[in-house]
Formats: C-alpha cells, structure tokens, sequence
C-alpha cells in the first residue's frame, strides 16, 4: 500500500512538474495543423487546446473555488437578515463578519477571476494563497460559528468548504494539518458555548464527529484530486506520442516517391501527399480538403474507378492502369493500389462506421524503369556466364568452320559453310552487344568533334551497306558549319550511330531522303543534337514503350538489344536518347534524338595544348 501511495504521489508530482511547452511546440503545431490532413488538423487542436494551460484542472478548481466563496459571501450577508425576519434581529458582531467576510470573497474574486493565464497559475496553492482563500474561510466560519450563539444558522456545515478544497488544492500533508487545525477549533469552541449551558458530553460528541468526517472529506477529496492530476498526465504523455506520431507519419508519406491519396465514399479527397499533388496535377490547398474528386476534370477515370470499388468492395482488375489528363492537355497513365480502411469515432455503432480508401498512385514510366532495373540486374548475372559458356565454344566453331574453307568443296557444301560463317558472325555480334552493357565494360570518355567523328562513320557505314540498293540515295544529311566538341567515347558513338542508322533504313521507305540524319548545336546551353529520322511507318504507343526495353524486338531474328545498348551506352557518357513522333504533316516522323554533352572549352585547351 505504501509503495502504491508513493508510485501515486511520484506520478501525480510529475503530472504538474511537466514543464510548459514552448514557442517552438506552438508554431509546430500550428504547421502541422496547416499541412496535415483532417485526423492531423483535429490531433493539432486538441493538442493545442491541451498544451496551452499547464496542469488546467487545477487552475480553473480555483478559479471555481474563488467564484464559490464570493457567492457564498453574498449569501452569508443575506442570510441573517432573512433569519431576522423570523427570528429576531441578527446580533451587529455577527452581521459584521458576515460583511468583512463577503468584502473579502468579492474583492479576491474581482482580482483572480479576471481572465488570468492559466499557463502562469501555480500547480498547488502557495502561502500566500492558501492564507487568503482557505485561511481566511477557516477563520470566518469559525467566527460566525461563536458568534451564532443561539443556533439560529448551522454555521459549522461551511467548514466543509476549506477542508474540501485543502484536499483538492494542497498537498496532502497541508490538507491534513488544516483538517487537524479544523478539527482544534471545533473542540476549543466547546468550552464557550459548554459555559452557556450546553452539554459537555453532546458538544465534544458533535466536533469529534465533525472533524472525523472532514478528515475523511479531505482524504477522499486528496486522492480525487492525485486522481485527476494522474489522468491528465497520462493524457498529455499520449497525446504528445500522438503528436510524435503523426509527425512520423505526415513525413513518411510527404517524403514517399508513391502518390497516397484518400478518399471516402461520396468520392470526396480527405488526404494528398506531394507525390500524388504532382501525378495527378492538383494545386488544391491542403484547407480546402475534404475536395469532391468530381470537381476535377482530368479524374473522370479515377473517380469512375472509385465508385465501382465501393460497388464492389475492392480495386476493379481491369482499372490497375487509369489515364489522368493534366491542365496542359498531358496524358499520364498511372497505376492504382487500394487498401480499405474503416473508421469512426468512440460510441459509434458498427452501421455508422466510415469507409475510407487509401489510393496509392505511381507513374507507368517509374514502373516500367524499375522493371528494367530488374531486366539490368537479371543481365549482369547472366552476362559472365555468357562470355565463358558462348564465347569459347564459338570461337572453336569458326575456327573448325576456316578449316572447312580451306578445302575444295562442292558448291553445296560451300553453300553451307557460309551459312554457318554467317551464324557465327551473327552470334559473336549478340554476344559482344551483351557485354558492352555489363557492368564494368565502360569506354573512356574523351573530348571529340563530333562533327568530324560523326562523318567517317557515316561513310564506314555507307562503305558496308554499299550491297543494299542506293542506300546512299535514301540518306540524306545535314551538318554543321563547324565543329561540335562533345565528350564522349569514339567507339559508343559508333556503335549508337551505326545503331540508329541499321534501324531506320531497315524501317524506311525506298526513295531518296527516306532516312535523315542531323547533327546541330542543341536548344540547350552545352548541349550537342544528333537526330536520325525515318518516313516508315509511325511507331504506335503500345511499342513506343518498349523502345528501349532489353530484348524486345518487332523482329523474329532481332535480338531486341540495338537501342537498349544505344540507351546504356549515352547514359555513361550522361548523354540522353529519346524517341519522339513528329507531328502528321512531317515527313519523317520517328526521330530518334541523342542529347551530348559539349565541351568546346575542353576541345580549345587540347588544341592549344603544346605537342611534345
């Protein structure tokens, strides 16, 4: 019981030595109630309504109690004169302690009851306090109890009142001591009023029990008031984890790369993190929340998809993909998560709980970028593997294959072993395309001009394709007036050209200009555009996408390596390459645009560099 007692004082004295909170838990809270979504806005303002009074009870205990005593002072000064009218006249002493006492209440109460801090009140009453509301009550009700000799009014009931609040106000040895004060005052006055005929025995009997119940009253109204003290620190200690918590999780979600929005069932927005703000084009303050999702003309698909899962009870299948249409006529295709949640508050019946959905939304690009981070990952493993397990028996082939050469042999089989020379040829591209891409195979970035690099390998290449028919025909080129110094690696740059070119005169038409190839300054500062355009037929969306995925091919004998290896290769030098569809009325629609670096001031210093 006594280590109970102590744990119960040792929480109690926590409660009111939790210190004040501070300006910066102020402007915390007030972010925190701007930025943050319903269920944060309602934690902020309780936590402001709490966190603004320290240890509030027992301030506003005394302020009630101060109000109490100026009322009861009014009824004390009305109450003789009420009696007198019955009674006879109230003796002057007694009506004038009636009259310091009311002056005395009304005068505290018009001084505290002001509309003070409560922040600033002390969490127990001080000495001075103590001694003008429960000192000065002891000793009025106290007077008027020997004054009111006859018995017209039961003066001793008010001494409840003090003990009362010494209980509540005090601590308990300070509530005790004043009982026990109490309790000498009651026995003292019985020799008075003993020597004006009343019995010993009956007046000692009375203050005995009197001052027993008001022992009892005190200890009762002590440990209520440890009670209450107790509560409300538990209550603060939860409510600042609260707080911590929804700091937590606002930043977590603010700080996700995935859009989280919520919505309830009347297709309403409750929450946008900045991520979902971003995909979905909203510039919707977070005060304007909750937001009819319908008011949003580019979420029509959303808010359709939304609708059928409420029907349903959980995400369509055929709504993982929606398209959202931005302000500026932009098309974005995100794909959709849901989660259902319910919630509602304390004593709501289960009919009256909420649905509420959780969407949680990302970009098909980031998608499909992570999905060729894992085709990367898959072909980094396998890569090593290739080059021992296919390089070496390849090599024996050919090598086997020369030896067949050399020997006089009937057409047929000449026909044959050219057919094998030709595979092989085919295999040692595909498997050198593989390892140019594997981790560590990086080319030595340098200075070049692009201009004069991009020519001899235009002509290498013409030189190679001089078997396909007027391949110097369909290509036709524009070049700079002068050099174009970027940095980059001879042989990428090669293999990227060679590359582009193979693709689109694969896919052109046959007449001259069917395949163009620019080279020029880009829009942006220190930027080098080397495009290769093509009049074949428009690449459709649904391969658009897949451009330059790893071992995708519109061809059954391509091994959907070539603008793959062209990407992997710009990105090591931090160049850039896109595909971009012109617009109808141009005649080479599928461009594909590489975006280098410039370095004309590396190419001046390497020129001005002084031979050896």
């Amino acid at each position: 019981m006594g280590d109970r007692r102590r744990q119960a004082r040792s929480a109690a004295d926590a409660a009111v030595r939790m210190p004040l909170p501070s300006a910066a838990d102020d402007e915390d809270l007030e972010g925190t109630d701007q930025d943050s979504g319903g269920d944060s806005r309602f934690i902020a303002r309780e936590a402001r309504r709490l966190v603004s009074t320290h240890m509030a009870a027992l301030p506003r205990i005394l302020r009630t109690y101060v109000a109490a005593r100026a009322a009861l002072g009014v009824a004390l000064v009305l109450a003789p004169w009420v009696a007198s009218l019955t009674v006879g006249r109230a003796p002057w002493p007694l009506m004038l302690a009636c009259l310091t006492y009311a002056a005395q209440a009304l005068s505290l109460w018009l001084l505290h009851g002001g509309g003070q801090d409560e922040a600033n009140q002390p969490d127990r009453l001080a000495t001075r306090q103590w001694v003008w509301t429960i000192g000065v009550d002891l000793m009025a009700f106290s007077l008027l109890r020997l004054l009111d000799a006859p018995g017209q009014l039961n003066y001793t009931a008010l001494l409840v009142l003090p003990a009362l609040m010494s209980g509540v106000l005090t601590r308990r040895r300070v509530a005790l001591a004043t009982v026990a004060g109490i309790t000498l005052l009651l026995l003292l006055s019985v020799w008075p009023l003993a020597h004006q005929g009343g019995d010993w025995l009956v007046l000692l009997s009375q203050a005995g029990l009197t001052g027993a119940g008001l022992f009892l009253v005190t200890l009762v109204a002590s440990e209520l008031s440890q009670r209450l003290a107790r509560e409300e620190f538990s209550s603060r200690k939860s409510l600042a984890l609260a707080r911590q918590q929804t700091r937590l999780n606002r930043l977590v979600i603010e700080e996700m790369t995935d859009g989280v929005i919520v919505a309830d069932r009347e297709g309403r927005l409750r929450a946008v993190n900045p991520a979902a703000r971003q995909l979905l084009g909203l510039t919707l303050p977070n005060a304007a929340l909750p937001h009819p999702m319908s008011d949003e003309p580019g979420l029509g698909e959303l808010v359709g998809a939304l609708q059928m899962a409420y029907l349903l009870g959980n995400w369509p299948p055929d709504s993982r993909e929606v398209c959202v249409h931005g302000a500026d006529g932009d098309i974005r295709r995100l794909q959709v998560r849901a989660r259902f949640t319910r919630r509602g508050d304390v004593g709501l019946v289960e009919a009256e709980l909420e649905d509420i959905c959780v969407i949680f939304l990302e970009d098909m690009q980031t998608v499909l970028a992570r999905a060729r981070q894992d085709k990367l990952a898959a072909m980094g493993r396998v890569s090593a593997g290739i080059a021992h397990e296919i390089r070496n028996p390849l090599a024996a082939i050919a090598q086997a294959n020369d030896l067949l050469r050399e020997d006089m042999l009937p057409p047929t089989q000449q026909r044959l072993v050219n057919i094998v020379a030709a595979n092989v040829d085919r295999l040692k591209r595909i498997v050198d395309d593989v390892l140019a891409v594997t981790p560590g195979s990086t080319g030595a970035a340098s200075v070049i001009d692009a201009h004069a690099e991009a020519r001899l390998i235009v002509d290498e290449w013409l030189r190679d394709t001089a078997a396909e028919v007027q391949a110097a025909q369909r290509l036709s080129c524009v070049w700079p007036e002068q050099p174009l110094p970027v940095r980059f690696d001879v042989e990428h740059l090669r293999r990227v050209l060679v590359n582009l070119l193979d693709n689109a005169m694969r896919h052109a038409s046959a007449t001259p200009g069917a395949v163009k190839l620019s080279l020029q300054a880009g829009p942006q500062v220190d930027e080098v555009r080397l495009a290769v355009a093509s009049d074949g037929k428009p690449i459709g969306p649904d391969i658009e996408r897949y451009l330059f995925e790893p071992f995708f091919s519109t061809r059954s004998r391509g091994s959907g390596l070539g603008l793959y290896i062209c990407r992997e290769l710009c990105e090591r030098h931090a160049a850039s390459i896109e595909f971009v569809l012109a617009s109808p009325q141009a005649r080479h629609r599928n461009v594909f645009s590489v975006a280098m670096r410039s370095a004309r001031d590396g190419l001046l210093s390497s020129a001005q560099a002084p031979s050896s």
